[in-house]
C-alpha cells in the first residue's frame, strides 16, 4: 500500500490529508475536515490541476504589464509549457478584464485571460 501526504488547498484550513492507494486505486482519504478536502485529495493524486497566473507585457498602456490567468484549470504537467508560451507575448493597450490574451494555451483548450484593465496612453 502506498500513502501520500498532502496539504489540502481546498479552503483556508490547510488540513494534512493522507491518501492510501493500492495498485493505483484510492482506498482511503483521512485528515480532511470538510468534503472539499476529500475531493481535492482524490483529484490531486489522480489528475492534479492548477490555475496558472502570470503577467504579459503591454505596449502603449498606462502600465507596462497586465496580470493574466488561465480561465480554467490546466493539467499540472503543462505549467512550464504554458509559462513558456506566455513569456514572449506583448499586447497593445487598451486591455480589459476578461480579454483573451492567448486562446487554447499549449493545446489545453483553456484560454489565458487578462485580470486587470490597462488604459491606452
Amino acid at each position: 500500500m502506498e500513502k501520500r501526504e498532502l496539504t489540502c488547498i481546498g479552503c483556508p484550513l490547510g488540513c494534512q490529508v493522507t491518501v492510501t492507494m493500492e495498485n493505483g486505486e484510492i482506498k482511503d482519504v483521512q485528515g480532511n475536515t470538510c468534503p472539499r478536502g476529500d475531493k481535492y485529495a482524490r483529484e490531486e493524486v489522480t489528475n492534479p490541476t492548477r490555475i496558472v497566473t502570470s503577467i504579459v507585457r503591454v505596449k502603449g498602456g498606462n502600465l507596462p504589464a497586465v496580470s493574466v490567468k488561465t480561465k480554467d484549470v490546466i493539467p499540472k504537467g503543462k505549467i512550464f509549457e504554458i509559462l513558456d508560451e506566455i513569456k514572449p507575448v506583448v499586447v497593445n493597450a487598451p486591455v480589459k478584464i476578461g480579454d483573451v490574451i492567448i486562446p487554447n494555451v499549449a493545446g489545453t483548450g483553456v484560454d489565458v485571460v487578462a485580470t486587470k484593465n490597462i488604459a491606452a496612453v
